[in-house]
């Protein structure tokens, strides 16, 4: 008998991945804000409450960091309050949370990454806040969770899967469209194959319980690693593009903080002990390119 999985945001791009690749394994109860107002803890948690799963995997939020910033107490109330009430109920019934975390938790920190699971959070924005709040109290509170802290993650899109902007999507449309597009040069960070979390869904369900950080490496250490200015352009090399056309359409965007230099790479060397290899940046914008025949 398959697995009952509770799967929200069902209808968002890391869900719709991670059912149209793991259908045939498990038994998805899609939640969409069609069936749920996480705007109203009291109400989801009594949805939750009725509901029939064996796990949950939520992935339901408001990432948009304008929306955050706009209205901290709305987004607050989706991104925190009803996440927490989901893991309450998860936790008073017994069942397994999957929850996903982000990168941004290391945005307010002035010292270079990677970081490990260890090393305490420190974010400068709402939306990462309201992650970190979820994120410590499942490590306070919960008997069982996995805790996924994503990097910045890319695909392409693919019937019935529309994917979140990235680097690959923005890289391609600044060319395709000829349209020049500024690239942060004053940031390092973590991109990933969005495949690469349906490809490793089922043992991400058998994990220990705990947080993990999910990345691929963009370099080791302080010294290391691409800008992501740097990054789009490895992406347009791979794509086929002249250094004529990169140079005149991926702009470098020397302003965007100046005040602090990003640095908040995650080291997933702790995932990659369980046995989930998620590779390096450029290895994963190749198998990007070749499975959508981009060769």
């Amino acid at each position: 008998m398959r697995q009952r999985i509770a799967i929200t945001g069902a209808n968002g791009y890391l869900a719709s991945l991670v059912q149209r690749y793991n259908a045939e394994r498990f038994e998805f109860v899609r939640v969409s804000r069609a069936d749920v107002d996480y705007t109203k803890p009291d109400e989801v948690a009594r949805f939750f409450s009725d509901l029939d799963f064996d796990l949950l995997f939520h992935t339901a939020a408001n990432a948009t960091t304008a929306d955050c910033e706009s209205d901290p107490h709305g987004t607050h109330l989706v991104n925190c309050d009803s996440a927490i009430e989901i893991a309450k109920v998860c936790e008073s019934r017994g069942k397994r949370m999957l929850f996903i975390s982000t990168e941004q938790l290391f945005n307010g920190k002035s010292e270079p990454g990677p970081f490990g699971e260890d090393v305490e959070p420190n974010c400068v924005t709402n939306y990462g806040q309201q992650k970190a709040e979820v994120d410590a109290w499942l490590q306070e509170n919960s008997s069982d969770h996995v805790t996924l802290r994503l990097s910045w993650m890319f695909g392409m899109a693919m019937p019935g899967v529309k994917p979140s902007p990235g680097i690959v999507g923005n890289v391609l449309k600044a060319l395709r469209t000829e349209t020049p597009t500024k690239f942060t040069v004053n940031e390092k960070r973590c991109m990933t194959y969005a495949q690469q979390l349906a490809d490793n869904f089922g043992k991400i369900c058998e994990l220990p319980s705990g947080t993990y950080h999910f990345a691929a490496a963009n370099g080791t250490g302080a010294d290391d690693g691409l800008s992501t200015y740097e990054c789009a352009k490895v992406v347009a090399r791979k794509f086929g593009y002249d250094d004529d056309k990169i140079e005149r359409f991926i702009l470098p965007n020397h302003d965007r903080y100046t005040d602090r230099f990003r640095d908040f790479r995650l080291d997933a060397s702790k995932l990659a002990s369980h046995g989930i290899e998620l590779g390096a940046f450029e290895a994963n914008v190749e198998r990007c390119l070749s499975d959508f025949g981009w060769n």
